[in-house]
């Protein structure tokens, strides 16, 4: 009888880590990791202009695939911008989103709306339009961005802008 529970036991272990992915893996870890509704002078997109952004961390060991997810600066209107086909994060790694209301670029993510200087939130969504994360942020600081700290899973508080890079 003992024996049976143990090769029980062994068995139900067995094929919970073989079939349980890593959570690091998942992208649901994907966050909103900063951002900086005013910015004049912090990071510049391919024409040099310095336009409002917003980066996403990706925690994971893993590049993530993020086609077809969703940014929004709306909770009425979640879907107001999807990311292209091929739109990838690498492990660990950020990505830059430029919130400039200019969809003629031909390379970079441009959004089709601005960030508001007033406060507002901003949205990620997966594509099964299922909330990733949600950032609240207040009045903006001038040239100070809204940033987690610690990096990628701290509480968000006004900070001097680190475009492109950890937040610690």
């Amino acid at each position: 009888m003992k024996r049976s529970l143990l090769y029980g036991f062994a068995l139900t272990f067995l094929f919970y880590a073989c079939n349980n992915d890593d959570p690091a893996d998942s992208d649901e870890n994907i966050v909103i990791n900063e951002l900086l509704p005013k910015n004049s002078m912090n990071g510049s997109d391919e024409d040099g202009d310095f336009d409002d952004w917003i980066e996403i961390y990706n925690p994971a060991a893993n590049a993530q695939d993020i086609s077809g997810y969703y940014l929004s600066d709306s909770k009425k209107n979640p879907t107001k911008w999807k990311f292209p086909a091929g739109t990838t994060i690498e492990a660990n790694g950020y990505l830059i989103v430029w919130c400039d209301e200019d969809s003629t670029h031909v390379s970079g993510l441009h959004t089709n709306y601005k960030l508001s200087a007033d406060g507002e939130n901003v949205v990620l969504l997966n594509p099964d339009q299922d909330v990733i994360d949600l950032v609240e942020y207040p009045a903006t600081v001038t040239e100070q961005s809204w940033a987690r700290k610690p990096n990628g899973t701290g509480d968000f508080k006004w900070s001097v802008p680190t475009f492109n890079k950890s937040n610690d």
